[in-house]
């Protein structure tokens, strides 16, 4: 693709892509009737008490008595025709508040919460848990992440934020299970920033951004002029452009050479969790800011100083890293973010934690917030 190709090029690519027209694993082993069966007779044979197991037939009772629905036709359900997991969902969705509400970026409207790809492409940043990641690789085949975005879609999460590698997934979401989620493109890769970026538009991303890693490398070598390129190239194709960033110096150094993104996509997140206190993670070294350690827990060195850095500018921000991959609780760590001044979270979310984390991000941003920064849309 070249920059500044003719609109119906671009718009028959786009259209390629887009829209042609600890407690819930065990629930859904337990919601199948072979697999339920074996996990029942294990806890009776052994004499173990699982009470993990009784408190989640308990939390069904109930809401199948809401429902109205008698367990018998819900255990009569032949787990291997996908029945079971559909009224997994239509019992999740029974207890949604409302849906997730939506800001601007540009002409783009987003939720404020907007689910992130790291789980899903099986980047899980585990710490010393090396299995993880494969892990999740494997618990992610096709039919869940769809599921997974269904889920998402149902709950007003309208947008999604990957790498690359999901370019043929997001492909068969649009034209196999007919989903509209919006795909915000990291750009992540081996190529040049604007060759990644126009390939992002190739694909029919909605935006894309300059991978964090790759502006914090690119900012550390003074390579500004890569991604003022880049988002020249895509501003032409009109759509929004962002900057990634672990480290605020990255940040500093765009906004002193006049490259100015239309959002930010930074991270943000207390320093109070264990594994934010040992081990170095990343560093950030040249000459124009000196050098900056994080450490292995942490993806963000100085919160305070990212928050001073927020308020005075005017462009949108989603904040990521918000739980620190994991080590935070959602109630401390989605307050935080919104009080803190951004006007976005991303967040990797599993199917089963999509419609807590929907009530609690609503709960917060309908109740009390000691924020200042005005919430920037467009």
């Amino acid at each position: 693709m070249t920059e500044g190709h003719d609109d119906s090029n671009q718009n028959k690519k786009r259209s390629s892509l887009k829209r042609p027209s600890r407690r819930t694993a065990l629930k859904q082993i337990m919601g199948l009737p072979v697999l339920g069966g074996l996990s029942a007779g294990f806890a009776c044979g052994s004499g173990l008490m699982l009470e993990e197991a009784h408190l989640l037939a308990a939390e069904e009772a109930k809401k199948t008595a809401a429902a109205g629905t008698s367990s018998a036709s819900q255990t009569a359900v032949d787990g291997t025709t996908g029945a079971t997991r559909l009224a997994w969902e239509t019992n999740q969705l029974s207890t949604l508040k409302k849906q997730v509400p939506k800001g601007k970026i540009k002409d783009l409207q987003i939720s404020r919460l907007v689910l992130g790809g790291n789980l899903i492409g099986g980047w899980a940043h585990s710490r010393d848990l090396i299995y993880v990641s494969e892990l999740i690789k494997r618990y992610h085949t096709k039919e869940k992440v769809f599921q997974t975005f269904r889920m998402a879609e149902k709950c007003g999460i309208n947008t999604f934020m990957g790498n690359p590698v999901m370019y043929p997934m997001m492909s068969d979401y649009y034209t196999e299970g007919g989903g509209k989620i919006q795909f915000i493109s990291d750009c992540g890769g081996r190529r040049s920033v604007k060759e990644n970026m126009l390939e992002a538009i190739d694909h029919g991303c909605d935006a894309c951004y300059v991978h964090g890693g790759m502006a914090d490398r690119l900012v550390a070598e003074e390579k500004y002029d890569e991604i003022a390129q880049a988002f020249e190239a895509v501003r032409k194709n009109g759509i929004p452009v962002g900057l990634g960033a672990h480290f605020l110096e990255t940040c500093l150094g765009v906004v002193k050479h006049g490259i100015i993104p239309d959002f930010w996509m930074k991270t943000f997140h207390t320093n109070n969790h264990y594994s934010a206190l040992y081990g170095e993670g990343g560093t950030f070294v040249s000459k124009e800011f000196g050098k900056v350690v994080r450490t292995r827990g942490s993806y963000c060195p100085d919160p305070s100083a990212v928050q001073k850095f927020m308020e005075k500018r005017p462009e949108p921000w989603i904040a990521f890293k918000v739980l620190a991959a994991g080590a935070i609780h959602p109630t401390q760590g989605f307050k935080h973010a919104f009080e803190g001044g951004a006007d976005f979270i991303c967040v990797g979310i599993y199917d089963f934690q999509m419609i807590d984390d929907a009530n609690l991000c609503n709960d917060i941003l309908d109740g009390k917030l000691n924020r200042t920064r005005p919430w920037i849309n467009g």
